[in-house]
C-alpha cells in the first residue's frame, strides 16, 4: 500500500508540474503572438523606419466605414513620412464609407503631399476616394468613373406567394421600414428612395465637378454612371496622367519638391495576417491547449462572424457592379 501511495503522489506531482509548465508555455506563446501582432499592425516597424520616406497606402476591395482606418490615417498625419502615394483598386462600397475615407485623405493631404495611383479600378466610391488627391495617375487600361449611387434591395413577394407565406406587420407610419422586400414597393416608398438616391448623386456629382474643375457640359458627359479606361479618363479630366508609382514619385519631385531618392515604404491601414486572423487562430489553439475549449470555440466563431460581416453592405451604395457579377 505504501508503494502504491508513493506512486500516486508522484503521479500527482508530475501532473501538477506538467500543468504548470503547460500554462507557462501557453502564456509565453500568447504574449509572443500579441507582440508580433502589434508589430504587424499600422503602428509597427513601418513607424520606426518612416523618417525620410514616402508612405505607400493601399486601398483595395469594398469600401465601408472603418474607424480603425481613420485612426491609422491620423497616425500617418503625425508620422515622419514626407509624402503619401495612395494606390486604389476598388469598385467602391457604401457612400458613407467612401465619404469617410475621402475626408480622412483630405485631412492627410493638408499635412503631407498626396498623390493617387489607380491600379485596376477606381469606380464609384473608389473614385470618390481618388478625388481627395490633387493629382491622379492611372494606367492606360485602368477603369475609372462610375459616378453615381444606387439603393438595392431584394423583393421576395412572388416567392412568398409561391410557398404560401404572408408577412404580417404593425408599424407607426406607412414609410417605416419601407421597402421591406416582403410586399410590393409602394409608390410613396419608391419616391422616398428616389429622393435619397438623387440627393446623394447630387453630392457625388458636385464633388467631381469641384475637385476636377469641370464645366457643366463635361460633368454631364462623365456623370452618367459608366466607367472609362485610363486613356479615356485623361481626355475627360477624370485623371491627370497615365503612368504608375514611378510617375507619381516624379510628380511629387517636380511639384512638391520631394527628394527623388527617398524610399517608398508600405504603411498598413489594417493589421497583417488577414486582419489578425493569425493572432485569433493562435489564441484559439493556446486556449484549447489549456483545456479551455469553450473559449477557443468562441474565438473561432467570432472570426467567422467577422468574416461574414465583411460581405454586408448596408445603406446607400457608391458601387460599380457589372450585371454579370450580381
Amino acid at each position: 500500500m505504501s508503494l502504491d501511495s508513493d506512486v500516486i503522489v508522484d503521479r500527482r506531482r508530475i501532473r501538477r508540474k506538467l500543468t504548470f509548465w503547460r500554462v507557462v508555455a501557453s502564456l509565453v506563446a500568447i504574449v509572443a503572438i500579441v507582440i508580433v501582432g502589434v508589430l504587424a499592425t499600422r503602428s509597427g516597424p513601418a513607424a520606426l523606419t518612416a523618417s525620410g520616406s514616402i508612405a505607400r497606402v493601399n486601398i483595395e476591395g469594398l469600401i465601408r466605414s472603418d474607424q480603425q482606418r481613420v485612426e491609422a490615417l491620423e497616425r500617418l498625419e503625425k508620422s515622419s513620412h514626407v509624402a503619401v502615394i495612395v494606390h486604389i483598386n476598388s469598385p467602391g462600397g457604401t457612400t458613407a464609407g467612401s465619404e469617410q475615407l475621402y475626408d480622412s485623405l483630405v485631412r492627410l493631404k493638408a499635412k503631407k503631399p498626396l498623390v493617387v495611383v489607380v491600379e485596376g479600378l477606381a469606380a464609384s466610391g473608389g473614385y470618390i476616394t481618388a478625388l481627395a488627391a490633387d493629382h491622379i495617375v492611372a494606367r492606360q487600361s485602368s477603369l475609372v468613373g462610375s459616378i453615381g449611387v444606387l439603393f438595392q434591395f431584394p423583393n421576395f413577394t412572388e416567392l412568398l406567394k409561391t410557398v404560401g407565406v404572408k408577412v404580417e406587420e404593425v408599424k407607426s407610419s406607412p414609410l417605416k421600414a419601407a421597402p421591406n422586400g416582403y410586399e410590393p414597393t409602394s409608390p410613396e416608398a419608391r419616391a422616398a428612395l428616389d429622393a435619397l438616391v438623387k440627393d446623394s448623386y447630387a453630392w457625388f456629382r458636385g464633388l467631381v465637378k469641384d475637385r476636377r474643375g469641370m464645366d457643366e457640359a463635361l460633368i454631364e458627359k462623365v456623370a452618367d454612371g459608366r466607367v472609362f479606361t485610363g486613356r479615356q479618363a485623361v481626355e475627360l479630366k477624370l485623371v491627370d496622367q497615365l503612368g504608375d508609382e514611378k510617375s507619381a514619385i516624379a510628380w511629387l519631385v517636380a511639384e512638391k519638391k520631394i527628394k527623388s531618392d527617398l524610399p517608398v515604404r508600405d504603411f498598413k491601414l489594417t493589421p497583417q495576417f488577414g486582419d489578425l486572423t493569425f493572432l485569433r487562430a493562435a489564441a484559439s489553439i493556446a486556449f484549447d491547449a489549456l483545456g479551455l475549449s469553450s473559449i477557443a470555440r468562441q474565438i473561432e466563431q467570432a472570426g467567422v462572424a467577422q468574416a461574414a460581416d465583411q460581405f454586408a453592405l448596408d445603406g446607400m451604395l457608391a458601387l460599380w457592379r457589372p450585371a454579370a457579377s450580381n
